[in-house]
């Protein structure tokens, strides 16, 4: 059987040059194409996953049974460890590769991390094992033709490198520390068949042979390939997207190992046909000597340009060497991807589902998270605290319905409102100037030099209050006029609308 590698080497010859160096770059390639399925899968007819309870096969054999049963095995772990450890819930966590391990690593300021042991999941010593490096500072900047961009430098945001792997294995531990609780690698969800007290769950292993579980709940946090998701929302699962790749490598000449660069542009957007694009640069230093570098864009998830990973990975490698000078020694440590998934809510409220009876979804799967900032990893450190609390109290009270459980909901007012703002920086080649999304970034960073370091914070911790952010949009206004004609040309009718009710659920929720 011919290698994946192989096939790439002429259309993609920077990233097979690169993962040829890998002991592990073949399963990472196999990682990223199955990722990429997603882009089919939008196309695709909606597959039924969910069915009613007399679809059993009646010579189905029930394998265990389970008061939590979670599909993925990432951010799954963090969840699950609470309501095992803290609650006592005997769970079963399943993953079609390799449970507690990821694909990306993750930054995170302390406080935030600190949920973590408010839980109860973690003692604060633990807490901070997983952190590999804090930084003095970090920056924002959007590329200017003249060179008089705006580094906006601000303390105690992403300022904290968090080794994920192992952070998902202490997890990990505690769950299998409960008696009656299961971690299950190469397993595939493929359905479940729902019945009024419980769900039965089938999965299947490598070789194709189906197991059947019994649990009380799903809880889908199978991320943005979720075919529950999918289905839920009726084969639109997210409006925008933020495809992302990178690397852990060690090896470069110019690293600051006390900064964080937690937003980079180097250049105008990318205009071809196809691939309209702003590229951003995200580095952090990690462990030792090594250094995390990502490079992403933001775009709508129906727009004709190239969202693979396969390609922007070729990009990546590209262009690396015109962010970080590459020494004689350079090193790739691993490849790190995603495709981080945005939702904007049309409503005064969340409008994205989330639940329906006995079934919930965390993490990417639920797309709730900010794609500016935070994501999935940042959403659901956040709101763990309720997350497994609420659940707990709704297995204790049988309250599983679709209605009580869309309550349970890593939703905030405040983050969807702001999730609006990421529209602007999707680079549309039929109305924007090729530096559009840089000259407008430009003019926030400046007004947010202008104002108290507070407003910085908030925006980059996702804590923005909403008079902040008029603050912030009326002070941008005056000062760039344009980004009036820029909302209507970005938003249209139905978004501006869309961003009028957001605020307004924001102004009035109880949790602004």
């Amino acid at each position: 059987m011919p290698l994946l590698l192989d096939q790439i080497k002429l259309t993609h010859p920077n990233l097979y040059q690169a993962f040829s160096l890998l002991a592990d770059g073949e399963q990472h390639l196999r990682g990223i194409m199955e990722l990429d399925r997603y882009w089919q899968l939008l196309k695709q007819p909606v597959r039924k996953v969910i069915l009613t309870g007399d679809k059993l096969p009646k010579d189905a054999v029930i394998s265990g049974e389970y008061d939590l049963i979670y599909a993925g095995g990432t951010l799954s772990l963090l969840h699950a460890a609470v309501m095992a450890g803290k609650y006592g819930r005997k769970v079963m966590i399943f993953d079609r590769q390799t449970p507690a391990k990821s694909t990306r690593d993750w930054n995170i300021s302390r406080k935030e991390l600190l949920n973590l042991s408010a839980t109860g999941m973690l003692t604060e010593s633990e807490v901070d094992s997983v952190i590999v490096r804090r930084y003095k500072t970090g920056w924002v900047e959007f590329y200017q033709p003249d060179g008089s961009q705006k580094r906006l430098y601000m303390e105690n945001v992403l300022d904290c490198a968090v080794n994920a792997d192992k952070l998902l294995g202490l997890a990990k531990e505690k769950v299998m520390a409960v008696s009656g609780s299961a971690v299950f690698a190469e397993i595939s969800f493929v359905c479940c068949y729902r019945f009024e007290d419980h769900i039965v769950v089938k999965v299947e292993d490598r070789k194709g042979k189906a197991f059947y579980y019994k649990t009380k709940v799903l809880v889908d946090v199978m991320g943005i390939l979720s075919p529950v998701a999918m289905e839920l929302n009726e084969g639109v699962p997210q409006t925008h997207i933020c495809p992302t790749v990178g690397t852990i490598a060690s090896g470069f000449e110019d690293i600051d190992f006390e900064t964080g660069e937690i937003l980079a542009s180097l250049e105008p957007a990318d205009t071809l046909p196809g691939r309209g694009r702003q590229l951003i640069w995200e580095g952090f230093p990690a462990e030792n000597s090594q250094f995390i570098s990502y490079l992403f864009f933001y775009d709508e998830i129906d727009s004709p340009n190239d969202k693979s990973l396969l390609s922007l990975f070729e990009t990546y490698f590209k262009k690396l060497p015109e962010y970080k000078k590459l020494g004689k020694d350079f090193d790739i440590y691993r490849p790190v991807y995603g495709i981080i998934p945005a939702y904007c809510h049309n409503g005064f409220n969340r409008t994205r589902k989330i639940a329906d009876d006995r079934i919930i979804l965390f993490g990417d799967a639920a797309s709730l998270a900010s794609p500016l900032t935070f994501c999935g990893f940042g959403s659901m450190v956040r709101n763990l605290p309720h997350l497994t609390a609420d659940l707990d109290r709704a297995i204790g009270e049988n309250t599983l319905s679709k209605k009580h459980l869309g309550r349970i909901s890593a939703y905030e007012p405040n983050v969807a409102s702001m999730a609006n703002l990421m529209k602007f920086m999707c680079f549309n080649s039929a109305t924007d100037e090729p530096n559009f999304v840089n000259d407008l970034m430009n003019e926030v960073m400046i007004v947010l030099d202008e104002l108290p370091e507070r407003y910085r914070q908030a925006m980059f911790r996702d804590e923005m209050k909403i008079e902040d952010l008029m603050v912030v949009m009326f002070r941008l206004a005056l000062r760039y006029p344009k980004v009036l004609t820029a909302t209507w040309e970005k938003l249209g009718v139905q978004g501006s609308l869309g961003f009028i009710k957001n605020l307004a659920g924001w102004a009035f929720s109880p949790v602004r």
